[in-house]
């Protein structure tokens, strides 16, 4: 079965999201709020939310939708098909000015990510992706790295989890940690090959992760919970738990090794 249909409706909403973000950032409204402990919401991710949700819905009104800035629906949890929606993935750069957050838009058919889309609106890059079909920048195939010596790799790592001290453990194994702020933009760019590997030592909700967990594996890749393996979506708990990787599958069994118990 194909999917193209679904990712270009992906790339249609997260793109839609993505002006409206852009245009915050443009006049410089960036003001936020607190839902929670230091996880912030602005303007710009409750319009941009309502945009992409407006295209979804108008495209397939019978799917499920969860995201992360919509009350969430009991009833996903039996759809066979739900929309997972980041509308502004890396609230906290965008506040701080930070050029690292994106748009998020995915389709999980069975647990299963088929379609998906990861927006850039500052460099207006839209990473995309279809089950069986490979994933692609605009109409440019992508892989990730052919890197194969966890020692030599370049990890990307979220900017939080360094401040924190989270990632040292692994700094002796692998060649350099860089950071970066958006999770989704994190996972395009090891789907595009220009890092060898992620690894996340936080939980990470669904919609920060579904559609760069496609987007690594149609580029020849592979994401995974090293406690769990590949995450089936659309759960009544969404967070997925640390440690995360996602790359080449030769780095990741090796990160896995060396991080078992």
């Amino acid at each position: 079965m194909s999917f193209l249909r679904e990712a270009r409706v992906a790339c249609e909403a997260a793109q839609a999201g993505g002006e409206v973000v852009a245009r915050h950032a443009a006049a410089n409204r960036r003001d936020a709020r607190e839902k929670s402990d230091d996880n912030p919401v602005t303007a710009a991710d409750l319009e941009a939310n309502a945009a992409i949700c407006a295209r979804l819905r108008a495209a397939f009104p019978d799917d499920a939708l969860l995201s992360e800035e919509t009350a969430d629906r009991p009833e996903r949890l039996h759809a066979e098909r739900v929309w997972i929606v980041d509308p502004l993935d890396g609230t906290k750069e965008f506040v701080e000015g930070v050029p690292q957050y994106c748009v998020s838009v995915a389709l999980a058919e069975r647990g299963r990510p088929v379609a998906g889309c990861v927006f850039d609106p500052t460099t207006r890059e839209s990473f995309w992706a279809a089950a069986g079909e490979g994933a692609r920048l605009g109409e440019a195939r992508l892989a990730v790295s052919p890197r194969r010596e966890l020692a030599d790799s370049v990890v990307l790592s979220s900017r939080t989890e360094m401040k924190r001290g989270q990632v040292e453990a692994f700094r002796g194994w692998v060649g350099r940690v860089e950071p970066v702020g958006s999770v989704a933009l994190k996972l395009a760019w090891i789907a595009a090959g220009r890092a060898d590997l992620w690894i996340s030592a936080a939980p990470k909700s669904e919609w920060d992760v579904c559609a760069g967990d496609l987007l690594v594996r149609e580029a020849g890749g592979t994401f995974r919970e090293l406690a769990r393996g590949e995450r089936s979506y659309n759960q009544a708990d969404v967070l997925l738990q640390p440690l995360m990787a996602a790359g080449p599958v030769e780095l990741v069994r090796e990160l896995q090794r060396r991080a078992a118990p």
